[in-house]
């Protein structure tokens, strides 16, 4: 109950909460490439969420944002505009780049492994339930990429954001 001295009720505390995951996404753009800050970004809040798996369904939903979450969506909209992007454009990239990151965190949550070894393993025990040739192409992916070693999942992140960050550049330049 002494925690009620501090904050008015639960919503208070959760805002809070979420406020302090913000602090820890690394908001540094200044005399920075954008796509580079954005870049940098992406992996600040996929690592901090990796580390805060409770706040993926809470950060977008409270209505009394802190100061920290403020900042950050400040910052970031900031770095598109200085970067010459229109208000509009930097909206889209903004909420392209938020939903990417925020639906990757939690697919990497729910996936049924958590190593690049597992991968392999799971994608085995997947194909197996199913009689052969039923599913080529899904086969021939596992088989073929997912299966082969050194396949780390963590490494789509990496392939997705920049086909993001490039169309973004190509749409900033028309």
């Amino acid at each position: 109950m002494s925690l009620y001295k501090h904050v008015a009720n639960k919503d208070d505390m959760l805002d809070g909460m979420i406020d302090v995951v913000f602090t820890e996404i690394d908001l540094r753009s200044s005399g920075i490439h954008w796509k580079k800050a954005m870049r940098q970004r992406a992996f600040s809040a996929r690592d901090t969420l990796s580390r805060h798996p409770w706040a993926i369904g809470l950060t977008e939903s409270r209505m009394k944002p802190g100061p920290a979450n403020l900042r950050h969506h400040d910052s970031e909209i900031g770095c598109l505009l200085e970067a010459g992007f229109s208000i509009e454009l930097a909206l889209h990239a903004y909420s392209a780049l938020d939903s990417y990151i925020y639906g990757f965190a939690l697919q990497e949550q729910t996936l049924p492994f958590d190593t690049p070894d597992q991968v392999a393993e799971v994608s085995e025990m997947m194909l197996a339930q199913f009689p052969a040739g039923d599913y080529p192409y899904l086969t021939e992916a596992m088989v073929e990429h997912v299966g082969k070693p050194g396949y780390d999942y963590a490494d789509e992140f990496e392939f997705g954001l920049d086909l993001i960050l490039d169309g973004l550049e190509k749409l900033r330049n028309d």
